[in-house]
């Protein structure tokens, strides 16, 4: 649900970057090369067998049934209030009216849509306040889930208006220059450049934006890190950088995801996660989101989602004509080349892309459930991968099994019951059988025995 928790907290400019977080918290990177053999690397010194019983799927209680049924009637709510605030803009004349001014003070293309895109979005973020206060304040506090004061919830929302009204003085105004050069084909224009420009959005993200929010910082455990690097060279990541970021200030869910792009990429978990989590909890976690680098998972999600764009372009272009042929006179405008169609723009992608979300959902989910499979096969700890699942669960009042229309609509992950199941039963190493990513996993380095070295 994060994804549209992101797309109304960010406005009405978050279409130029709502696919390149269509999974939040999950990304990868090129397969590493030809890895280095066995004999360099680190020695693991004996320890337990793993636990290898079943993992009972966790029942949520009354507290979690509550905060998922509120957590979907917020959806439900901010769909609706974006939807009527944008059509406001539309049917009531403000749009055209702010244009007008904008173009009165402005006088120069550029500096009127500058002018236009502050008011806009000034507007856009006052008038949300109230619904996001309570979406992102009063209701995680309300169920205990959030350490956040007011005074950094307001700082963060502040912070986050600006940056994604900056991102539109600096990219906005070219799908309009587009649209006026090309009546007729610039939707494919935009669409073809929809993969640069993911790219250069998720090599900033981390190192621009993100700082903004959080604090990051080297992961501090140096005996993790230590098993992490062992772990990472066996899954053929050489040089993977692992952070941690003082989440605790705002909230006590737990998490972990991989962000950034060639030189930016690394893994980051969250310090909740650090302190609720056991150490082979942890080290699955992380072997999951080995994963998404090793297999590829960004550059096909840049790929798919490219292709989403394309396609989301060419339906708004057919639509908007006829939208504006029949209420140019409403709307104040008679080309979607004004900037006063910018709310018209914000409304047809909203609707579009709600009604082809199961697409991109279901590919997240896919390759969501093939990084479980690379971290089992990596760790070999089913069980301490269930527990993992269970405690994020419970940790952030989730339920092990939604509806099959939240599921397809909301959820980039799969279930956490389907996640827990899979965990018991993906065991094709005891039967002798081969594992789907054995070409990318070197084998596990033998033990030594006690009083005997290499």
């Amino acid at each position: 649900m994060k994804i549209f928790q992101t797309w109304f907290a960010f406005g009405p400019w978050i279409f130029l970057v709502w696919l390149c977080f269509v999974c939040p918290g999950v990304c990868g990177s090129e397969p590493a090369n030809t890895p280095p053999p066995p004999s360099q690397l680190p020695a693991q010194i004996e320890h337990l067998a793993p636990d290898t019983s079943p993992v009972a799927v966790p029942e949520p209680d009354a507290k979690a049934l509550s905060h998922y049924h509120s957590g979907m009637t917020l959806v439900g709510v901010f769909i609706l209030w974006n939807l009527l605030i944008l059509m406001l803009f539309l049917f009531t004349g403000f749009s055209a009216r702010t244009r007008s001014w904008a173009e009165r003070w402005g006088r120069r293309w550029y500096a009127t849509f500058v002018l236009y895109c502050i008011g806009f979005g000034l507007v856009y973020y006052l008038a949300s306040l109230p619904l996001n206060f309570y979406a992102g304040f009063i209701q995680p506090h309300s169920y205990d889930l959030s350490n956040q004061t007011f005074n950094r919830w307001l700082g963060n929302y502040v912070k986050n208006a600006v940056v994604m009204i900056g991102l539109g003085l600096v990219v906005g105004w070219f799908p309009f220059f587009m649209i006026k050069q090309s009546p007729r084909r610039w939707w494919l224009y935009l669409g073809l450049l929809a993969a640069p420009f993911l790219c250069v959005m998720e090599f900033i993200q981390p190192v621009v934006i993100d700082p903004l929010f959080h604090r990051f910082q080297p992961l501090q455990d140096q005996a993790l890190e230590t098993k992490i690097l062992a772990e990472a060279a066996r899954g053929g990541i050489e040089s993977g950088r692992v952070y941690e970021v003082n989440m605790s200030a705002d909230t006590k869910t737990l998490n972990a995801y991989v962000t950034g792009f060639m030189g930016t990429k690394r893994i980051v978990l969250w310090d909740t996660t650090l302190k609720s989590l056991k150490e082979d909890e942890l080290l699955f976690i992380l072997g999951h989101e080995m994963g998404h680098y090793v297999l590829g998972h960004l550059i096909k999600l840049i790929v798919f989602n490219s292709v989403l764009i394309i396609l989301l372009w060419y339906v708004v272009y057919r639509l908007a004509g006829r939208v504006i042929e029949r209420f140019h006179m409403r709307f104040g405008f008679s080309s979607l080349s004004d900037f006063a169609a910018l709310p018209l723009l914000a409304l047809l992608i909203l609707i579009v892309s709600l009604a082809g979300l199961p697409i991109p959902m279901a590919f997240s989910r896919h390759i969501e459930h093939e990084a479980d499979r690379f971290g089992l096969e990596l760790t070999h700890n089913n069980h301490a991968a269930a527990t993992a699942f269970v405690k994020l669960q419970q940790n952030s009042l989730g339920i092990s099994r939604p509806g099959i229309l939240v599921k397809i609509w909301l959820f980039d992950h799969p279930s956490v019951g389907e996640r827990i199941d899979f965990c018991n039963r993906y065991r094709p190493w005891e039967t002798g059988q081969p594992s789907r990513y054995d070409q990318y996993i070197r084998p596990q380095p033998q033990a030594i025995p006690a009083g005997q070295t290499r």
